[in-house]
């Protein structure tokens, strides 16, 4: 089991495991979930990290449908700072603990300020990644919200 699967279960939140047999030449893994698991693209969310430049391991997350693009402008106004840029793979790896294409928002390494667009809310079920490529989690929005202590706010492009 992955560690965002373990806090799950240890926090007794209601979840559904999903997986698929991961391609590896595939780098649009978010993509690679809906066309395997045949789900609507505005369920299958993407976990993004980004950073203050002048602070590039200071992240926070993202969560976004992965049939749209996080505005960075949107994601700084919600976190209250000037500018924010992706934040660089290697560095997003080391502090989560997961793989690039496996992020999951839950069981990080470290605990990070986390928004979620606000279109998940309208969604009975939004699937996330469980921690690894080829495995998703359905969650309800509210449970993830609650979860990971996130705020909600229009963060999608």
């Amino acid at each position: 089991m992955t560690p965002a699967i373990n806090w799950l279960t240890k926090h007794k939140v209601a979840f559904s495991i999903h997986e698929y047999d991961h391609d590896p030449a595939n780098t649009d893994f978010g993509q690679e979930a809906v066309d395997k698991l045949q789900l609507q693209a505005e369920s299958v969310f993407k976990t993004l990290l980004a950073c203050d430049p002048s602070k590039p391991k200071q992240l926070l997350v993202a969560i976004v449908p992965v049939s749209s693009k996080l505005n960075l402008k949107a994601l700084a106004k919600a976190a209250k700072v000037k500018k924010l840029a992706m934040a660089e793979g290697e560095i997003a790896q080391r502090v989560t603990g997961y793989l690039l294409g496996g992020i999951s928002p839950l069981g990080q390494k470290q605990s990070l300020a986390t928004f979620i667009d606000e279109s998940a809310m309208a969604q009975q079920t939004i699937y996330v990644s469980g921690g690894k490529r080829g495995l998703d989690i359905g969650i309800n929005p509210t449970d993830l919200v609650t979860a990971c202590q996130a705020n909600v706010a229009a963060i999608k492009e």
